[in-house]
């Protein structure tokens, strides 16, 4: 199993250009929260709470950090903190009236065609070509960034 820093490390390698990487800073987290709120929307009959019913989503994050502690028991801290605010802001949304997944649907989008334009500006392809493992490091690498900027090992 490859390294944390050697993925970040390979993730890196075609996230050079200053516009790609801000594009990345909006579009990834998008798509991870647009993602997570698709599958908030799907319900297994169990209420935590009074107004809080067990999702897909929960258990998908469950397996996710998991993933992360794998790799680095630190960013895996970073990632469950961002994963449980994409929760809340998708309770939040439903509870607001709105139509969670019409929102998330058009936010994966969106968010996508960001992440292509930048990597067209960038002039590498998307690093998920390559390895579809990459998905989940995107999120890890701007994570990388935060503990870099926190003084933070991970």
């Amino acid at each position: 199993m490859k390294s944390i820093q050697t993925w970040l490390s390979e993730y890196g390698e075609s996230h050079q250009n200053p516009t790609n990487k801000l594009v990345h800073w909006i579009c990834v987290p998008t798509i991870f929260f647009s993602i997570v709120g698709l599958f908030y929307g799907i319900k297994l009959g169990y209420r935590i709470t009074p107004t809080l019913e067990l999702n897909v989503a929960m258990v998908l994050l469950a397996l996710v950090v998991a993933y992360y502690v794998r790799l680095s028991p630190m960013l895996s801290v970073g990632m469950l903190l961002f994963s449980v605010l994409c929760l809340f802001v998708a309770q939040q949304i439903e509870a607001s009236g709105l139509v969670l997944w019409q929102v998330c649907l058009g936010l994966f989008v969106a968010a996508w065609i960001g992440q292509f334009w930048g990597h067209k500006v960038e002039g590498k392809k998307p690093s998920f070509l390559k390895d579809i493992q990459f998905l989940m490091i995107g999120p890890a690498w701007l994570m990388s960034f935060v503990y870099t900027r926190l003084g933070l090992r991970y």
